[in-house]
């Protein structure tokens, strides 16, 4: 038997709107939207893998209206407009399918689905090829036949199923040629096609499994009576006219060529090209695996002895790395590197704890294409350690808050570090995730790095690095250092000319040695705490388990979405018209179950017992285990380049989400201790998103409040319920609190009725008086989506920024999100930057031996220190005095300070 050759035809324009629609907004560096692209090539290389074809077609739809028009005026008036979003991604879809070099139709008064039927049709006798139809239309299952099948998408961009005509009858009821009846009868709301009033899917169904046509069931209107025959009667026109609409044009006027269509090979150079310019680098593995593509260095993975063979090759002709003590000698290269005025510099070691795990050695480089490699067994040479500790030598790197402690833990006191390259990667793209050095070097140069598990493996089979050999080690370390440089030589104007460099130089990189001195001085535990704290949590895990089996009147596992769903929406009957749905039902989110509050009681229950499990899991169980031998503490590691606004955050553990408000989150925080003799010593900012809000907006009446000490909140909750601040109660604060913090963030009236708790008039009447009142706070929060939208960014006061494509956007939710983020960015932002401020200049009092004091941990607005419990008033002082004066605003910076035997139970410092 001759094995069937297979056609794949790409419903270009449908894959792109599903894509766009799935698929959280994605946007290149550049600010040009392309999350619908990415999803469209990831739908594309999955189904070239699935179905390997030998040819290939993509079908678009043309601009403007097509015969379906003049037949019936009002086909697809129903739609909105287009977002302007999508409509900049079918170009470039098309431009990159080009790319690869498969044929391209679209014809004017057409749409893809006519295309698709024409080249279909050319086909249908011919036994010898298959053709399958890549689309999330159900419209194109009419063309299903012995040698035609449709896979479509399901759900998102990843579920499919592929139709032929068995599969066809099985989900739906009827058969491939019965879809445009179906549709005369059910019409179609998307299109605006109208169908048969009253007719829906179960009677379509019926009518067709009885009479098998439209036309057999209005042949038969004497076999039907009741409900069915009243829809049909008078709407005959309408039905034959739906008919119409929806039956595919298979007579287009395409010329379509089948061997233009034959997949001959790919042009990867100009592929690579594309998809750096695209900044799809994650896509580049899925290419390995299409059908006729030959591997080639510098993009692909290296599967052979005779690409491996070439990549060799490529690389002693494009590189220049060298091994110390292998290619020269330490004293050559001391004598190279002592005449540099800076170079890149990169750690590798036996694992990624920079304070635990070993160094096995150094890479630099102060030249594109150059590097050398340096085996350290531990222990760094004096003479490179000379150079590392030279202050007037300048270093860079990327993530070199890593080096800097791998170094330490090798007795090396490194100074002169200038740059961080990840650093100055993120203040340029701040909302992107994509700071990675292999992500960089193929976005900036569109090179593809060695990645670690091509040399150490990964999983079961994964080795240390200090088991590679030291000939791979060389070349993979030399990369580093090597593209580290590049990207030194390539932000550094980038920077300039975005006005970014001061930023960088007075604020971030000087922040990194704080961040080492917190990670490295890490913080105590009292681990019998926690074991007690276990053991009660456990206990009333336990309890919350069982009420909630009685609840149910049933045993299931709790922590099981899946059987949750089972429990609460079909035994107990739960409603449901308010909640999201999932591909498995309903959904059971945290932000669902609060929305099912009061009517059961097993709502309750579930919600204590997820935030116990939650709180068990995350910490009180796991912070032990992160205590490290060698020190006894817990070390966690600060992220610099992960928030959009400049705040910090922190993993390994994540301190920032340990509840405060609750009793269980202030329990945990008691876990963190001191050092005998000493004091938890800690300095919070108060208010001073709404203090930097007053500065920014220059508002009067928020200013004197600041300036005068009065309490923001008591004096906002009796401005807006027009009385005097002695008589505002604890509601009426709680409220103003909502208003006043909700503001900050772009909240609107629904956000403050969700957060204060009144009602939507209530919240209007607070908006209305609160903006008539702090009217400079109106005019700035109009200013400032007014220039983020002629700018296309926010900024804070010292010049970071926030781009913000989505304030260009037509979707209504995407523009209205990007304004709140226009003015949060500003205000968080500023506070942000502060705050590194004073972190800096503390740590530079403290390694001055000014200030005598251990600071541990950055929390939001707060700072935490270890301190002699002789000196906690005099010391504590000193960081005040520090933080408040920071920088001059117009109104005071406030620090709150406390101390205690615990973080968890703090006094006032002055009580």
């Amino acid at each position: 038997m001759i094995k069937k050759e297979k056609l794949l035809i790409i419903d270009a324009h449908a894959l792109i709107h599903r894509a766009y629609h799935a698929l959280p907004p994605l946007t290149t560096r550049r600010g040009e939207p392309i999350g619908a692209v990415y999803g469209f090539l990831r739908i594309l290389l999955s189904a070239l893998k699935e179905i390997k074809p030998q040819y290939l077609a993509v079908t678009f739809d043309s601009a403007g209206k097509n015969f379906r028009h003049k037949l019936y005026p009002k086909y697809k008036a129903n739609r909105k407009e287009t977002d302007l979003e999508l409509i900049k991604q079918f170009p470039i879809v098309e431009k990159i399918v080009r790319t690869f070099g498969f044929t391209v139709y679209k014809q004017a008064g057409y749409e893809a689905d006519d295309l698709i039927g024409t080249i279909c049709k050319q086909f249908d006798n011919d036994g010898r090829l298959e053709t399958i139809i890549v689309s999330g239309d159900l419209d194109l299952l009419q063309l299903v036949d012995k040698n035609t099948k449709v896979l479509k998408l399901q759900k998102g961009v990843k579920e499919t199923l592929l139709y032929d005509q068995k599969t066809v009858k099985e989900k739906h009821g009827f058969t491939p040629k019965q879809v445009v009846d179906y549709k005369g009868l059910r019409g179609d709301a998307s299109d605006n096609i109208p169908g048969v009033a009253g007719i829906g899917e179960k009677g379509a169904v019926e009518l067709l499994q009885k009479f098998g046509s439209l036309e057999g069931a209005y042949q038969n209107l004497d076999a039907l009576n009741g409900r069915l025959l009243k829809a049909l009667r008078g709407h005959k026109k309408e039905a034959l006219l739906s008919k119409k609409l929806a039956t595919i044009e298979q007579n287009a006027p395409i010329n379509f060529d089948l061997q233009k269509t034959k997949i001959r090979g790919y042009d990867q150079e100009a592929i690579a090209k594309i998809l750096q310019h695209y900044e799809f680098k994650t896509l580049l593995p899925q290419l390995s695996n299409l059908p006729g593509f030959v591997l080639q260095e510098g993009l692909f993975a290296v599967n052979n002895k005779e690409a491996r063979e070439q990549k060799q090759k490529t690389r002693e002709k494009n590189f220049s790395y060298q091994l110390i003590g292998r290619d020269l000698g330490l004293k050559e290269f001391v004598a190279k590197i002592s005449k540099q005025k800076e170079f890149a510099v990169d750690t590798e070691t036996t694992g990624l704890n920079p304070l635990a795990d070993d160094l096995v050695g150094l890479s630099f480089s102060w030249r594109a294409g150059e590097g050398f490699f340096l085996p350290c067994k531990k222990i760094v040479p004096q003479e490179i350690k000379n150079i590392l500790e030279n202050k007037n030598i300048h270093k860079t790197g990327h993530n070199i808050k890593f080096d800097i402690e791998v170094l330490h833990s090798a007795k090396v006191k490194i100074a002169g570090v200038v740059y961080d390259t990840m650093v100055a990667s993120y203040l340029l793209n701040p909302g992107s995730r994509g700071h990675g050095l292999d992500n960089l070097a193929f976005v900036e140069f569109g090179h593809r790095m060695q990645s670690i598990e091509e040399l150490i493996g990964k999983g079961k089979n994964q080795i240390s690095m200090a088991d590679v050999a030291i000939e791979k080690v060389s070349w993979y370390s030399c990369e580093d250092a090597d593209f580290s440089w590049r990207l030194y030589e390539k932000f550094q104007p980038l920077l300039r000319k975005e006005k970014l460099d001061k930023l960088i130089n007075e604020i971030e990189i000087p922040t990194i040695n704080s961040l080492v001195a917190m990670e490295e001085n890490g913080v105590r535990l009292d681990v019998a705490f926690l074991q007690n704290m276990s053991k009660k949590l456990h206990r009333r895990l336990r309890e919350l388990e069982l009420k909630i089996h009685q609840e149910a009147k049933m045993e299931f596992n709790v922590a099981s979405n899946l059987q949750l769903k089972k429990v609460l929406f079909q035994k107990l009957h739960l409603p449901t018209n308010k909640l999201k749905k999932t591909k498995t039902g309903f959904s059971t989110a945290a932000s669902e179950l609060l929305k099912l509050r009061g009517t059961h009681p097993i709502i309750a229950l579930l919600e204590e017992f997820r935030e116990l499990s939650k709180l068990t899991n995350t910490y009180i169980d796991t912070l032990p285990k992160l205590i490290q031998p060698g020190s006894g503490r817990v070390h966690t590691s600060f992220n610099q380049t992960i928030t959009a606004t400049g705040r910090l955050s922190s993993s390994s553990p994540n301190l920032q989400n340990i509840p405060i408000r609750t009793e269980v989150g202030r329990e945990i925080r008691k876990a963190f201790i001191p050092e005998v003799g000493k004091k938890i010593v800690s300095l919070d900012y108060s208010q001073i998103e709404l203090r930097v809000v007053a500065h920014l907006a220059n508002d009067p009446v928020m200013i004197r409040a600041f300036q005068d000490g009065e309490d923001i909140h008591t004096r906002t909750a009796a401005e807006l319920n027009d009385c005097a601040p002695a008589q505002v109660s604890k509601e009426m604060r709680r409220q103003a609190k909502a208003i006043n913090f909700g503001i900050l963030y772009g909240m609107g009236v629904m956000g403050i009725v969700r957060d204060s708790g009144c009602s939507r008039e209530e919240a209007q009447l607070f908006l209305d008086k609160y903006f008539s009142v702090h009217k400079g706070i109106a005019d700035y929060l109009a200013e400032v989506k007014t220039q983020a939208t002629k700018n296309g960014y926010a900024q804070t006061l010292f010049g970071r920024k926030r781009y913000l494509p989505d304030l260009q956007s037509r979707n209504p939710m995407l523009k209205s999100a990007a304004e709140r983020a226009a003015v949060n960015l500003p205000v968080q932002g500023t506070a942000a930057d502060l705050m590194k401020m004073a972190v800096v200049i503390i740590q530079n009092e403290i390694s001055q031996n000014k200030i005598t004091a251990r600071m541990l941990l950055q929390v939001h607005d707060e700072l935490v220190f270890e301190i002699k419990t002789s000196e906690v008033k005099k010391e504590s002082k000193k960081i005040q005095q520090i933080m408040e004066n920071v920088h001059k605003l117009k109104v005071p910076l406030a620090v709150d300070a406390e101390f205690g035997d615990n973080w968890g139970e703090l006094k006032n410092i002055n009580q």
